[in-house]
């Protein structure tokens, strides 16, 4: 499942040994006049608003994961969007505080940084004033298992979270931690004091998505309860197939097919019929079955790169009737490798034999 939920705002602070650890990021050594650093409370092991929580244990896994993560803004992966990068993590103690679950209360501290720039100063300027608070972060854990019997959640225990039984409450507990992949800021908070984007997926959850994808022809299916949209590395392999195949068929019809040609080839046109552009799975393979009136260099090689790009969420289905329109390479996804591709028919106009 995927959430997105907030934590507390983040103050600004470089402290001694800080710089190093920046420096073991960068390419380049920078000054503490070159970086601007502040620190943020990523998650914790509150039982949240859904009856869920992070173990304790869990946070110590994810710790190390966080290093060295992006922060953007919103869930919304690009490179054009990254604004930050956390370079240490570490889990704090409150002394004397106890969680809902009747244990000590701990929470994730992370250490980010911003080289400098006059780009970002606004950015900076808003950390400061106060503008830019809330955070929420992105990550995965294997396990969800309810706290009274510890059944895998999905299966029906019997057990309420936000119930008690015996003296003891009941949630979620979220354990395992497998990858962390960002931290975002956010403008509408959801949860007090920490936040974050769980991911979790069984079988059952990939099938539900599957069902709902084929069913709705969307790219991508959210859960109002557990999947966010920014989050593509849960979707399933069948899921990309589907988001594949739908791409591939922006391309059937008679278009100009320039945008997926290798650039620098003459032809006396570039109008191209495809017939039909079809993607499914056989095993372990995927197979991408095209056929046309003529291909253009490196065409379909040029195609394969685009689809598989929606499948990564590079870009959208509905996007490649604008990239053919423009003609223009770069729009396009790359040009897979040749391995794997080969010709199974021929037809010929029975005037031409």
């Amino acid at each position: 499942m995927k959430i997105i939920k907030t934590s507390q705002e983040p103050q600004a602070v470089l402290q001694p040994g800080h710089l190093e650890d920046i420096n073991r990021l960068s390419r380049t050594p920078l000054t503490e006049a070159e970086v601007y650093a502040f620190s943020v409370r990523l998650c914790d092991n509150e039982v949240d608003r859904d009856g869920e929580r992070f173990a304790p244990r869990t946070l110590e896994q994810l710790a190390p994961l966080f290093v060295g993560k992006s922060g953007i803004f919103d869930h919304n992966w690009s490179a054009q969007g990254q604004a930050a990068r956390l370079y240490r993590t570490e889990v704090m103690a409150e002394p004397g505080r106890l969680t809902q679950a009747g244990d000590p209360y701990c929470w994730l501290k992370g250490y980010a940084y911003m080289v400098r720039t006059p780009d970002n100063q606004s950015l900076i300027a808003e950390i400061e004033g106060g503008i830019k608070k809330e955070v929420s972060v992105a990550c995965s854990v294997e396990k969800a298992v309810c706290s009274i019997c510890g059944a895998p959640r999905g299966e029906s225990c019997g057990h309420k979270p936000g119930e008690v039984y015996d003296g003891k409450l009941c949630y979620i507990s979220l354990e395992e931690a497998s990858d962390a992949y960002e931290f975002s800021f956010v403008a509408v908070p959801a949860q007090p004091h920490a936040g974050v984007v769980k991911g979790f997926s069984h079988h059952w959850e990939a099938a539900c998505l599957k069902e709902l994808v084929q069913g709705t022809g969307a790219t991508m299916v959210i859960f109002d309860n557990a999947l966010s949209p920014s989050q593509q590395r849960v979707l399933t392999e069948e899921l990309g197939v589907t988001v594949m195949d739908r791409a591939a068929r922006a391309f059937e019809g008679t278009h100009d097919f320039r945008a997926v040609r290798s650039v620098g080839t003459e032809t006396r046109t570039t109008v191209r019929t495809v017939h039909y552009f079809q993607v499914s799975r056989a095993g372990e393979l995927i197979e991408c079955r095209v056929c046309a009136d003529g291909f253009l260099y490196n065409m379909v090689r040029a195609m394969t790169g685009t689809i598989v790009y929606a499948a990564e969420g590079k870009l959208s289905p509905e996007d490649i009737p604008a990239i053919l329109a423009s003609g223009n390479r770069t729009l396009a996804g790359p040009t897979v490798p040749p391995g794997g591709l080969y010709m199974t028919k021929l037809w010929y106009e029975e005037n031409v034999l």
